[in-house]
């Protein structure tokens, strides 16, 4: 098996095509095919099932595809580490979750990584979709959030798929409102408070179970409820609705409207911040800045 091989497999399940993968990598159809069946016999898989329309990687050639990844990166990450890559291009991919301090972390981190190039990827999603991403190589770190609800089982599945988690801050429960909220008001909201007003979520998909959930309530029954995907979708509904959400109460006011506002949520429970990267990797220097722009971020709400 060599990085090359490897690349050849990346390229291939990344255009769908052998001819195209030939045609990016600069290396005749035959050459590539013999290389991809070379690395399937040492590795004892079927990578790829071939069809009409082209190839389509199998269900071990995915798991296979995620070491690759790591592989590659790895290699790359070292050889900048050790000064045989001076001229990189500026590379990291992050998942999340939908927080407006990881948005302005990645927005510190092109301003302070700026070339005539660069590939950055920022990725809002589904609590388990961020977990598998960094599992199979697709981002490098991760932003969840653990608490007594979910730590149990969310932290099993991390350490399943090889991870670590590590906590940068800890919050207390805040509720989202709108700045003309009917109780924006209030110091303090409670629970029985909030049953009058739409319950606010992100829908999770195909783990859309409580131990998914972004949201402290996801437990709690309460009468009005509205999934939503993205973020904007959720604060225009916090706006038009009186709607609320439940999170860490770190907001960022040059990131989103003043209208919406962080009112202390009376309830005993409390939120872990932090980042999930694979077990045993050295971080890109990306992603090593991305990390200290999150603690920034942070930090600076609470002053």
């Amino acid at each position: 098996m060599t990085l090359q091989q490897l690349k050849y497999l990346v390229t291939v399940a990344d255009c769908g095509n052998i001819t195209e993968a030939a045609e990016r990598l600069f290396i005749s159809q035959p050459s590539l095919s013999l290389a991809i069946h070379n690395l399937e016999t040492e590795m004892g898989v079927t990578a790829f099932s071939r069809t009409n329309k082209g190839v389509r990687i199998t269900r071990e050639g995915e798991e296979l595809l995620s070491y690759a990844r790591q592989l590659l990166e790895q290699a790359d990450i070292m050889q900048e580490h050790f000064g045989k890559i001076t001229d990189r291009q500026p590379k990291f991919s992050v998942s999340c979750q939908h927080y407006s301090f990881a948005v302005n972390a990645f927005v510190e981190l092109v301003k302070q990584f700026d070339a005539d190039s660069y590939d950055f990827i920022l990725r809002e999603t589904q609590t388990g979709e961020i977990i598998e991403d960094v599992a199979q190589g697709l981002s490098e770190i991760g932003v969840i959030y653990l608490s007594e609800h979910n730590e149990e089982f969310l932290t099993k599945l991390i350490r399943r798929n090889g991870l670590v988690f590590t906590e940068l801050y800890k919050a207390d429960p805040h509720v989202f409102i709108s700045s003309v909220h009917p109780l924006a008001a209030k110091d303090v909201i409670e629970l029985d408070d909030l049953k009058a007003y739409p319950y606010l979520t992100y829908e999770q998909g195909n783990h859309n179970s409580f131990y998914f959930s972004e949201e402290f309530l996801s437990t709690l029954d309460m009468p009005k409820n509205i999934q939503v995907r993205d973020r904007a979708t959720l604060f225009n509904l916090v706006i038009g609705l009186n709607g609320f959400t439940v999170s860490s109460g770190v907001i960022d006011r040059d990131l989103n409207s003043e209208q919406i506002i962080a009112k202390p949520l009376k309830m005993d429970v409390s939120m872990h911040i932090g980042t999930v990267i694979q077990k045993n990797i050295l971080l890109s220097r990306y992603a090593e800045q991305y990390r200290e722009n999150l603690k920034n971020c942070l930090n600076a709400a609470e002053k």
